[in-house]
This record gives C-alpha cells, sequence and structure tokens, in this order.
C-alpha cells in the first residue's frame, strides 16, 4: 500500500501517454536506448468513484492536531516528523532528533520523506498513522531506490561520455564550445556540476543524481545541430521525459540556502552559477511543467528567483509556476532585449547580478496602479505576435482570422449534429497539443477509445487499419504528447468536473481543456428546473475557471433546433445569449448540404474578442486521415449543388472556365453567403 521510493514512480491520478523519447534519433544507433515496452492500459483520471481532490489544508491540518503530531506551516507543504526513518536518520546537522523531514502537499496531500525518500497518498499516510503502518511498514519501505529499465543504457552512456576539457582535439574542444555557447563558460563551471560531453552524439550530458548523490538516476543529452545560419538543440532525456523529474543543480544545494534561481535550461544553470555564485537549479521540462513532487525540494528557499527565458511564453510559465510556490516569495526576470536568457547575458557581458536585483514580485495587490502595469502593457505591445497566441500548424486561415491560441479564454464552438465537430476539434486541439500545450480532453459523448483513435489516426496522417505494422511506430510517438484524458462519460456534476480541471492544472499545468460537450452536464445540476438557468451557471463557472487559472477553455456545445437549409448565428447557440456573451472566441462549424454528397463545411468566426478580426474560410474532409486541414487526393468533383432557394445550379464539366460564378467562388474557397459577415471588417 505505501507508495514507492522516488525511483519507482507510483500510479497517479492522472498520467500522460507515454511514449518514445524527445530527440531519440540524436543517438548514435550503438548507444540508442532500445526499443520501449508496449503498454495498452492507459492511466487517466480517475472516475467519479475516486474522488481527485479528497483532502483539504485545512483538514489536513486538523487530522495532524487530532492525532498529536506535531506540524509546521510551509509555502506549499506542510513539515511533520517522519515515522518512516529510523532514530538516527532523524537528526539534522544541528543534531536535532525531532527534524520534520516529511513534507505533505497541502493541495494534493501527497506526501515526500525527504529521509528515507519514500512517498505516497494521503491515505497512505493516514493508514500508517491509525496502526496499519507497523504491520505494513516492513519490506515496503526500501533502503535504495529500485533499479529502472534504462540504468543500464544510463551507465552505458554516462561511461562513455568524457568531461569537455578533456578532449584530445582542441579543435573539437572549440567547435563544441561555439556551438554550446560555452565560450565564456569555464571548465571549473562544468566540472562543478558534473557535465560530459559525448563525442559520437555530439551532445552535452547532465547528470541527474539521487538526493545525496548516492547514485545515477537518468540523464539529459544535449544535441547541437547546424540549421541555416543558426544552432537548433535537440533534447533526449533518459528515462522518458515523463518520468525525468531532475532538478540539475540539486546535489549543490546547501540546507543554509535561502535563495535559489530557476531556469528552464541546464546552460542558463552554468552561466548564473558561475557568474552571480548563487544557487541555480533548472525545472527537468523547461517552462511545460513543474510537476508537485519537486515542490519540497524548494521548501527551505525564503526567495525564489524565475528567469526561464527571454519570450512572453516563459513569462506567462513563470508566473503559473510562482502560483504553486507561494507568489509571495517568488520573483520574476522580465524578458526583454537588455534582459536576454542567462547564458546570451554572459556572452554580451551584461551583469546578471544586476539583472535579479530587477526581478519583480509575482504577487501584487487587489489594487494596482498603472504605474506598477507599465512594464507588462510595454511588454505586450513589444512582443505583438508572441501576445496573439500560439499559431495553428495546420489551419493557417484560423491563424489570420483569430491571430492565436491565448491562455485564459472562452472559446464557445457549434455546428449542426453530424457535421464533425467532435472530429474538427480534435484535430483543432492536436494541433496544439503536438507543439507543446498541455492539453485536457473531457469527452462526454464518445468514449476515450474511440476519441484516442481519431486523433491517433489525425496524427498518422492515415489509417493504421490496413498498416498495423507502422502501429507501434506512430503509438509511440503519441504517447509523447501532453495530452490527458478525464474518465467521465455522459451526465457529469459541474463540481465534479471543475474539480477535476483543478487538479489537472495544479499538478500537470495544463493549459487548454475541452469539454465535448456541455449539454451532457446538465443533469445532475439541482439549482432550478429550468435548463437555460442551469446552463447559464455552468458557462460562467468555466468562464471563472479560465480566467482565474490562466487556462484555456474550449467548450462545445450543441445548437438549437433549426432548418437545415438555414445557416447558424451565434444566436443559434442552444440557450441564452450568455454562452456568447462569455466568450472570447465563437466557432461555428457550418455545413452547406448537396445534392450528389457530403455537405461543403466551413469554419465561421463569429466573434473575436481579441482584436475583432471576423470571417469564415472552407475546409475539406479527408476520410482517409479523418483531418480538416488536409485536402483529399483524387477528390471526384461534385455536379450540383442547392443554391439559397433552393434550386439546382449546374456546373458546365469545363472546368473553372465554363463555372458558374457561385460553384466558382466555393472552388476558389469562397464560400457564397450572404448572411455572413465582410472578414475585411471588424466586428463592432
Amino acid at each position: 500500500m505505501w507508495a514507492r521510493l522516488r525511483g519507482g514512480y507510483p500510479l497517479r491520478i492522472l498520467l500522460p501517454l507515454r511514449g518514445e523519447w524527445m530527440g531519440r534519433r540524436g543517438l548514435p544507433r550503438n548507444l540508442a536506448p532500445g526499443p520501449s515496452r508496449r503498454r495498452y492500459g492507459k492511466e487517466t483520471l480517475q472516475a467519479l468513484e475516486m474522488p481527485v481532490l479528497p483532502v483539504t489544508a485545512t483538514e489536513i491540518r486538523q487530522y495532524l492536531r487530532g492525532h498529536g503530531i506535531p506540524f509546521q506551516d510551509g509555502h506549499s507543504c506542510l513539515r511533520v516528523p517522519s515515522p518512516f526513518a529510523e532514530s538516527s536518520q532523524l537528526k539534522d546537522q544541528t543534531g536535532d532528533t525531532t527534524s520534520f523531514s516529511l513534507f505533505i502537499d497541502k493541495t494534493t496531500g501527497r506526501f515526500l520523506c525527504m529521509t528515507s525518500l519514500a512517498e505516497g497518498s494521503w491515505e497512505d499516510f493516514q493508514a500508517s498513522v491509525e496502526g496499519q503502518g507497523d504491520g505494513a511498514k516492513e519490506g515496503l519501505l526500501l533502503s535504495k531506490a529500485p533499479e529502472f529499465e534504462d540504468s543500464k543504457e544510463v551507465w552505458r552512456i554516462w561511461n562513455r561520455a568524457v568531461p569537455l576539457w578533456e578532449l584530445p582535439d582542441q579543435e573539437e574542444v572549440q567547435l563544441a564550445d561555439t556551438m554550446f555557447g560555452l565560450t565564456k563558460v569555464t571548465d571549473d563551471t562544468l566540472k562543478r556540476f558534473s557535465v560530459r560531453y559525448l563525442r559520437p552524439a555530439r551532445s552535452l550530458v547532465f547528470p541527474w543524481f539521487s538526493p545525496g548523490g548516492s547514485g545515477l538516476r537518468g540523464l539529459k543529452l544535449l544535441e547541437a545541430k547546424c540549421q541555416g545560419d543558426g544552432v537548433s538543440y535537440e533534447e533526449t532525456t533518459i528515462p522518458r521525459p515523463s518520468a525525468y523529474h531532475n532538478l540539475f543543480g540539486l546535489p549543490l544545494i546547501s540546507r543554509r540556502d535561502a535563495e535559489v534561481v530557476l531556469t528552464s535550461r541546464e546552460l542558463d544553470s552554468l552561466a548564473l552559477n558561475q557568474s552571480t555564485g548563487l544557487p541555480t537549479l533548472t525545472l527537468p521540462r523547461g517552462t511545460t511543467c513543474l510537476p508537485p513532487s519537486l515542490l519540497p525540494y524548494l521548501e527551505q528557499f525564503r526567495r525564489i528567483v524565475f528567469w526561464l527565458g527571454d519570450d512572453l511564453r516563459s513569462w506567462e510559465a513563470a508566473k503559473l509556476f510562482a502560483r504553486k510556490l507561494n507568489p509571495k516569495r517568488c520573483f520574476l526576470v522580465r524578458p526583454g532585449d537588455q534582459q536576454p536568457r542567462p547564458l546570451e547575458a554572459l556572452n554580451r557581458g551584461f551583469n546578471l547580478s544586476r539583472i535579479l536585483r530587477t526581478a519583480l514580485p509575482a504577487w501584487h495587490k487587489s489594487i494596482v496602479s498603472f504605474r506598477q502595469l507599465r512594464e507588462e502593457v510595454l511588454g505586450e505591445l513589444s512582443n505583438v505576435e508572441q501576445v496573439a497566441g500560439l499559431r495553428w500548424s495546420r489551419f493557417p486561415d484560423l491563424n489570420r482570422i483569430l491571430k492565436g491560441h491565448r491562455k485564459g479564454e472562452l472559446t464557445v464552438f457549434t455546428g449542426p449534429t453530424g457535421s464533425g465537430k467532435t472530429t474538427f476539434i480534435s484535430e483543432y486541439a492536436l494541433d496544439l497539443c503536438s507543439q507543446g500545450v498541455n492539453t485536457l480532453w473531457g469527452s462526454f459523448e464518445i468514449s476515450n477509445v474511440r476519441l484516442a483513435r481519431v486523433m491517433l489516426t489525425q496524427f498518422a496522417e492515415g489509417r493504421l487499419e490496413d498498416q498495423l505494422d507502422k502501429y507501434d511506430h506512430w503509438a509511440d510517438r503519441f504517447e509523447d504528447l501532453p495530452l490527458y484524458f478525464m474518465t467521465f462519460h455522459g451526465q457529469q456534476s459541474i463540481r465534479t468536473v471543475i474539480d477535476t480541471m483543478q487538479h489537472a492544472v495544479y499538478v500537470y499545468d495544463i493549459c487548454h481543456v475541452v469539454i465535448d460537450n456541455l449539454q451532457f452536464m446538465m443533469g445532475h445540476e439541482q439549482l432550478s428546473t429550468d435548463r437555460i438557468a442551469a446552463q447559464d451557471y455552468i458557462v460562467g463557472v468555466f468562464r471563472k475557471f479560465a480566467t482565474d487559472n490562466n487556462c484555456h477553455v474550449t467548450l462545445v456545445i450543441h445548437p438549437r433546433k433549426e432548418d437545415d437549409d438555414k445557416e447558424l448565428q451565434t444566436a443559434s447557440i442552444f440557450g441564452s445569449a450568455k454562452a456568447s456573451q462569455e466568450a472570447d472566441n465563437v466557432l461555428i462549424l457550418q455545413d452547406r448540404k448537396l445534392v450528389t454528397g457530403p455537405g461543403k463545411r466551413y469554419l465561421q468566426v463569429s466573434k473575436n474578442r481579441f482584436d475583432g478580426d471576423v470571417g469564415v474560410f472552407p475546409l475539406e474532409f479527408n476520410k482517409n486521415s479523418l483531418t480538416f486541414s488536409i485536402p483529399p487526393k483524387n477528390k471526384a468533383r461534385l455536379k450540383k449543388i442547392k443554391d439559397d432557394t433552393g434550386s439546382v445550379a449546374k456546373k458546365p464539366s469545363s472546368g473553372k472556365k465554363g463555372a458558374t460564378p457561385q460553384n466558382s467562388e466555393i472552388c476558389s474557397g469562397q464560400v457564397p453567403t450572404p448572411k455572413q459577415p465582410d472578414t475585411s471588417k471588424r466586428s463592432k
């Protein structure tokens, strides 16, 4: 029942799909890890019977007081004496035998014993306290971390890597320094952090040591590649990114250190530590995620400075991570031309200590003045493209209208029954997830297996039924995506869904939540017998969640019943006007029925709160890949199409030269719809 040591990763409430390592092909064949073992049981959010948030900080404190357990209230954790360590292990550096070495997360209740490295859930801790600990303790608390499946690969690569300064060829040393930007990083710094160089792969090797330096847990390889006039970097982690929880630089941290600087890249930590002498740590997954399992290692610091990068995405990630660590002790280095990444700042001769002194506090009072906001306003004006959000790679027309996908917004998506709403929104979300946006799917209408099959087909851009030999290849790549699923199906309570989303945002830094669809969650609400009032309440809850958590929520809503020959409008969304009023973006999947085959689909953006641009663009469904972004091959031309009056307009077989004006517009991608707004105008 007890969870395992830090080396073994216990079953969690929500786990990503595992898969192939990032940059795996960067390793030489003789050093590349072996094929990953196939797993068919996918871990997802637990169902309704197992609450996601079973305990609160107040309940934890009451339980500890009730059982006479002393505790210390920390920033993000509660510290208590560990019942899993021997009395000789409980002594700290001052000789105190009441060392509070067990950390309990205030949000999830999970604990970590820093002495024995045991971890578990809140239920595990209760069981040990209430008399079951003595019997369950023996044999379950291991003295050392268990070997994981990649340990042989880790040691083989580590033994073949050599210190960079020991390379016999000085030209190779100079080339490596230039490629990785290490011209001003000294050999003493590389030696202090135990950085090595793997010659066959031309990669830097960063080790992951167990707490206390007792053993080698994993590696990160950073390969530099020439790309045009610049250099691109490719990372490979062993074990996989989802299990790689290395705070690079942790063995160098002293228990007396009260300040630390967090970076997103190991090279930045080298530059900062060398230039300022301050303790530095590198987050294992950069700006993507800060796993809660690492929070106990950051409890001792009274001041934490985030210097994650030089773009707006790094700035947003720093603000998100600061909320986990208590914003009152966190400070953020604002990206700018005079405040680039630490390694670049070192190479450009900047004073890194002076830049750290300009770090802004992450916590603000409820009322602020423009003086406190002027720097953020300047940042948005200076980074217009980054403020617009992440651009879709599969839908360039959507970028033209919406400009990008932004955090903290609510998008309402609707369309006729059978028009392909779920298929489109799955590709819409998959596009963003493939670019690193942590995505949580709540599919209440279709099963997760069917949804995953559709998304895998879209990811592979082709059906896998006829090429099962390629299934493992695509499945391994698909498992590496930061994609998570809720196991809810059918009608659910909105409170349960919101609790699950809150848990996912805290644990996995979810940035995009897809709810398909709203009508399936309206069965358990007891607010009123009026379904319209119930829907308004749910929409308001999702709006508040998106704003409070700086997380984008895409909400699928069925339209009210309309005639088949009429196009949907914003007013066609089921319910009152609250859904369209609360939404930042309103997307409508239009389906223009044809006589001889499937309808002609196009996407209408009827609301865009960011800059007001609205418009429409055509979509072509590819049945082979289940996508709307990849035009189908050898598509047969349709001969007839209904016009608005119901008559049939014939299309000459001679092609574009003899085409009627209406059909020529459709072939060229311009949808004839007099009711739609002009794409060149802005909404009022």
